[in-house]
């Protein structure tokens, strides 16, 4: 599930960036959260744990504002930090939760193994291979995406510690609709979308509400219910992979040999996240 999600985020990025061209920050956020709500909501019925919630029936919607609130700090600092830096750049920056988690979760009084950490560095180092060219600078885009990273990396630990008690598409569709109503109001204040704009930006936002959002981003849910949330953290970091992947395969783009090592770097840091354990 984690790889499946990675796999659907590593070609979100084309999808944020062609967006932006015709709305701005929030109306792409709104929309796609909203989306996203809806279409799990319309599935939820075929998808809901049946034995959800038995003891803590209001546990789902609190785990479920807390992640909202989360994902909607880290979509909007992300999305502002697009508009001024470089995909590749984005890219590395975002999945600096790979190292924020673990950190994080050190802070809290969480013990993380030594194997752990390796495949931490290791995972960093590949992320820099694979997405860094030329000289890195922290522009003002770059210092937003890296608030966008710690942010997520906060989601991901919020996830962590919610999902052992509630259901994982519930608790997932709850958060779009925090995010859509948290990003209606600025977005209606500060950009007033028009319908054409709206309209043009139609096929970024359908793939990021329905495949990035709705899929991604519950496989996502749903994964960390069996995986410790350092080693998830690795695994979705893969999306860099993917996305050079799909570029190769989509786009006819070669893979030097610097990016082929910096994707060696990260399946290593898997195997080794994947076979120790704290």
């Amino acid at each position: 599930m984690l790889l499946s999600a990675a796999l659907i985020w590593g070609c979100a990025f084309v999808a944020q960036s062609v967006g932006m061209e015709h709305v701005g920050p929030w109306t792409f956020t709104c929309l796609r959260s909203f989306l996203a709500g809806f279409a799990l909501l319309l599935f939820r019925p075929f998808l809901v744990e049946k034995k959800e919630n038995k003891n803590h029936p209001n546990l789902v919607i609190k785990a479920g504002i807390v992640c909202g609130i989360f994902l909607t700090l880290a979509s909007i600092f992300q999305q502002y930090g697009i508009q001024t830096t470089t995909v590749g750049k984005a890219g590395f920056i975002t999945t600096l939760y790979v190292i924020f988690v673990p950190m994080i979760a050190v802070f809290l009084g969480k013990k993380i193994s030594l194997y752990k950490w390796i495949a931490v560095f290791l995972a960093l180092a590949g992320l820099y291979f694979l997405s860094m060219k030329g000289s890195f600078v922290l522009a003002r885009g770059d210092f937003l995406v890296v608030v966008s990273a710690l942010f997520f990396a906060w989601h991901i630990l919020v996830i962590d510690y919610f999902i052992p008690h509630v259901d994982g598409v519930t608790m997932s569709c709850v958060q779009f609709f925090v995010v859509g109503i948290l990003c209606l109001f600025p977005m209606l204040y500060f950009e007033h979308p028009a319908f054409t704009q709206i309209q043009s930006a139609l096929i970024p936002i359908l793939y990021a509400g329905l495949f990035s959002s709705a899929i991604g981003y519950t496989l996502q849910i749903l994964g960390q219910k069996n995986a410790e949330a350092t080693v998830a953290t690795i695994l979705l970091s893969l999306e860099s992979v993917f996305a050079a992947i799909a570029g190769y395969f989509l786009l006819h783009e070669t893979l030097s040999q610097r990016e082929l090592f910096g994707c060696a770097l990260l399946f290593m840091a898997m195997l080794i996240a994947q076979g120790q354990k704290d």
